[in-house]
Parts: structure tokens; C-alpha cells; sequence
């Protein structure tokens, strides 16, 4: 380790910056946050730095550098584009004993900056010892997805009860508290921005555990999660988050791998099935067994594919939950018409072609369509999309012409949509089940049909023959 991490307070302290240009104004501002009282050197000053100087934030000195202007300072900064100038306020902090860092130059730096993740009073420094700071910023870019804004918040609430909690919870249940406050009902709160409900959940938590002071709580939190369609990168930063911390995994057949592979490593996997019409684990016994788990205490993730109240069942699952009052969240997923749409090339609406947009389910409990309203979803500049539907793609091309669409109307199946296993069938209502049948397609599947399938071609950026591929999939076109 070539640099000591360390937290060094400059609140009101004199700092000085060296040069007026744009790098010496991105350099000032984390000095700024931290309160420092900085006075910048230089002839002139860009932009930004003017502006801080008008609201006053700085102290303007309007001349080329000194060495005496580095005395009483407790940090300088070198940010010039004159590498001969940058070594003499190199030499003169060193000189003077004042620690000095020059911008870009890691052999003349007592310290680095870093790359600054920042929650407010949270903060997390990335260094690369000044070597890559490329690879500091990508780490730090990473940092800011997994780490919510309202940590800050968090952060806040719990330092405002340290004192109440060290007065009130015995010594040996002081770290298993605090354990449950950060992993429980009170942050949760506090990052869905319900801050005087996490006041109220850390008090009443407080008063439970001086009443029994070992007791860890005996209902735990079910998280409806939609995974999306497929792509592990559509799932939001919530459903991460909360998979990252789940006991227990309840999920379907259609969660790949590579979804299931960001769950937390210890925790339970529970599979229950489901394919249309072939279910592993019945539709009640899954919302009992969230329920049940649920009642042990633990952190329960219902993994779904797409979105879990877009044909999920979602809403019968937390219906359960709560008539047994088990606390419970809905983490919106992208739902596969949305998804495989947009990966597919085929816009849901469009301007020419499509001014509404209809979802059906193509496959219902008692496997009949006939309580689909198929005058309406034959009307023209509309796209239809049907969820489940392969099965019945005959059927539902057969109804759709019945009721008027034209013979020529524009159909597409997209199988497996976001994922590298993706194959995109056109065709139109009279031949789109024999090309499917010719694929020999297999669910997951979409069935699109609308004008919008025209653009297909022109709006693929996902396949290998488009301008815009960047990875290799396969279109499968009869």
C-alpha cells in the first residue's frame, strides 16, 4: 500500500489552489464541500472559478505564484498547465512543510484525492496511488449504482439515536440492534424517502428491545421483485439491492442464470416452477409459502420475470400477505413487452404507425380467448402484444382476421427476448404460425402484431448484421 488512508479535516482551515483554469476548478470544489477556506493563485480565472469568487466562496489573488504564499496552509493544490511552475509550488510546500499534490503528476503528490463516492456524511475515496485513475473513476462509477442516495439519510438517522441506544440497549445487544435497524423495516424506510416513518420504526424498535432486550424481531419483509425480461442489466437498483440481501429466493422457471447469480451467495434458492399451464408448485402454495418463510423472520425475494403485476399473479400473492400482515415491498420490473420491443427493433408506438398499445395475456386459467374483446384488438394503428401466447398463435391469428384485421397485417414473435439467445420471427397473421412452427419456437415468446413490425429491420440495432451491434445475436428470418 503505497498511501495511508486517512480523513484529514480542513473546515475553515486556509487552503491554497494554484492556477484559475478548469482542472483548478473541479479540484476546488471537493475542497469547497469539505469547507475549506481556499484562496486561489493565478493571473486570471475561468468561468467557474468567477463565479465562486461573486458568491464569495474564494479568495482571489490576481498575480502568478509565490513561494510565500504557501505559509499557513494546510494543503496546496498545483493545477497549472505550466509543469515548471508546478514544481516550484512543489518545492515550495515542501519546503514550508505543507502537504502538496500536482495535479496529474504522482511523483510530486504527498497525497491523492481519489475518486469520491458521497452520501453525505458518508463518504467512500477510491485510490489508485495516482497510477490509473481511469480505473478509480470506472470503480467509483460502479460504487454509485450499488450504494443508494438516501444512505446519507440513513447515516443521519442512526448517529441522531446513538446516544438514546447507548442508554437504553444493554452492551452485549448494542451490534445485533443496530444489525437489524440497517438491514430492516427502519432503512427500508428512510431509502423509499418515508423519514419520519423510520423516526417512528427506530423508536418503536428501541422500546422492544428494552422490553426484551435479546429479541431479534420474529417478522421478516417479502420483496416482490420483477426481474425484467432477461438482460441482468435491466433490473432497477432497488430489486439489486434487495436480492443482495434476501435469506431466501423464491423464484420461476424464466429467471436466468445470470439474474439469479447476483442473489446473495447464502441465501436459500426455492424454486417454483411455472410454465403456462404446467406449474411445478400451485399458485396458492407459493403465497403460503412466502407467508411462512416470512414468519421465521427472514428476508424473502419473490423473483419474477418481466413485471410482476403485468400477468405475474402478483396481486393474488400479496394479497396473502396481507391479510397475515407481513410486511411486504413491489419492485417494478421491465415489463417483456417493453423489453423485448426495444431490443427486438420494434417500437410499441409510433408517430405513423401506432397511436395505442394493447397487452393481452394469450393464455388464460381456463384456456379460452373468447374473453378477449377481439373487435377492439383488431382495429388498425394500434400493437397488440400478447404475453403466453404461443400455444394458441393460431387461434389468435384466426380471431384477429375474423374481426377484420387484414390478411397482410404485420406479426412478429420475439423468442427470448434481451438475452444473447434472442431470435426475432416476421411474418404477418396468415403465415406467422407456420414460421414459428418452422423456427420451432419455444417460450418464452412474445406475439406482436401492428404496422410498428415494419421496422424492424431498420430499427435492430441488437442483431450482428445491424450498423449498431456491438455483440453477436442471432435473427432467425424465413
Amino acid at each position: 500500500m503505497r498511501y495511508l488512508p486517512i480523513w484529514l479535516d480542513v473546515k475553515d482551515y486556509p487552503c491554497l489552489m494554484v492556477g484559475g483554469g478548469e482542472v483548478a476548478s473541479r479540484k476546488s470544489e471537493m475542497l469547497l464541500k469539505a469547507g475549506a477556506s481556499l484562496t486561489v493563485v493565478a493571473p486570471t480565472l475561468c468561468k467557474n472559478l468567477q463565479a465562486s469568487l461573486e458568491r464569495g466562496d474564494i479568495e482571489h489573488r490576481a498575480k502568478h505564484f509565490e513561494a510565500d504564499d504557501v505559509q499557513g496552509c494546510r494543503l496546496v493544490v498545483a493545477a497549472t498547465d505550466d509543469e515548471c511552475a508546478n514544481r516550484r509550488v512543489y518545492e515550495a510546500a515542501k519546503s514550508a512543510g505543507v502537504m502538496v499534490n500536482v495535479v496529474d503528476t504522482p511523483e510530486l503528490c504527498d497525497y491523492t484525492n481519489g475518486a469520491v463516492v458521497e452520501r453525505d456524511p458518508i463518504t467512500i475515496a477510491i485510490s489508485s496511488g495516482g497510477g490509473a485513475p481511469v480505473l478509480a473513476r470506472a470503480i467509483k462509477a460502479r460504487l454509485e449504482t450499488l450504494i443508494p442516495a438516501a444512505y446519507g439519510q440513513l447515516a443521519a438517522l442512526v448517529k441522531s439515536y446513538r446516544k438514546t441506544v447507548k442508554a437504553r440497549v444493554p452492551f452485549e445487544h448494542r451490534r445485533s440492534f443496530w444489525e437489524g435497524v440497517l438491514s430492516g423495516p427502519v432503512a427500508e424506510a428512510v431509502l423509499a424517502g418515508q423519514t419520519d416513518r423510520a423516526d417512528q420504526l427506530l423508536q418503536q424498535a428501541i422500546d422492544d428491545r428494552v422490553d426484551s432486550p435479546s429479541a431479534d424481531g420474529a417478522m421478516g419483509e417479502v420483496y416482490l421483485i420483477g426481474a425484467g425480461p432477461g438482460d441482468p442489466d435491466l433490473l432497477t437498483f432497488k430489486a439489486l439491492r434487495l436480492l443482495q440481501q434476501a435469506d431466501v429466493v423464491v423464484h420461476d422457471r424464466l429467471i436466468p442464470e445470470a439474474v439469479m447469480n447476483l442473489c446473495r451467495r447464502e441465501a436459500e434458492r426455492v424454486y417454483v416452477g411455472k410454465l403456462a399451464a404446467d406449474h411445478s408448485v400451485p399458485q396458492g402454495e407459493i403465497s403460503q409459502l412466502l407467508v411462512d418463510y416470512a414468519k421465521q423472520g427472514l428476508k424473502v425475494a419473490r423473483l419474477k420475470g418481466g413485471d410482476s403485476f403485468m400477468f405475474g399473479r402478483g396481486g393474488e400473492e400479496i394479497a396473502l400477505l396481507a391479510e397475515n400482515a407481513v410486511p411486504f415491498q413491489v419492485v417494478p420490473g421491465v415489463t417483456s413487452a417493453s423489453g423485448c420491443g426495444a431490443y427486438a427493433g420494434i417500437p410499441l408506438t409510433h408517430r405513423d404507425h401506432a397511436q395505442a398499445c394493447v397487452f393481452v395475456t394469450g393464455h388464460t386459467r381456463d384456456d379460452s380467448l373468447d374473453h378477449l374483446n377481439w373487435p377492439q384488438l383488431a382495429q388498425p394503428r394500434q400493437t397488440v402484444v400478447f404475453y403466453m401466447g404461443l400455444k394458441n398463435i393460431a387461434e389468435i391469428c384466426r380471431r384477429l382476421q375474423e374481426e377484420g384485421a387484414p390478411s397482410d397485417r404485420p406479426a412478429a414473435i420475439v423468442e427470448q427476448g434481451t438475452t444473447p439467445a434472442q431470435r426475432v420471427v416476421i411474418g404477418n397473421l396468415t403465415d406467422l404460425p407456420e414460421r414459428a412452427r418452422k423456427a420451432e419456437v419455444k417460450a418464452p415468446a412474445l406475439i406482436m402484431v401492428g404496422d410498428v413490425v415494419l421496422l424492424q429491420q431498420q430499427f435492430a440495432w441488437f442483431e450482428p448484421s445491424h450498423p449498431g451491434a456491438s455483440a453477436f445475436r442471432f435473427r432467425h428470418k424465413l
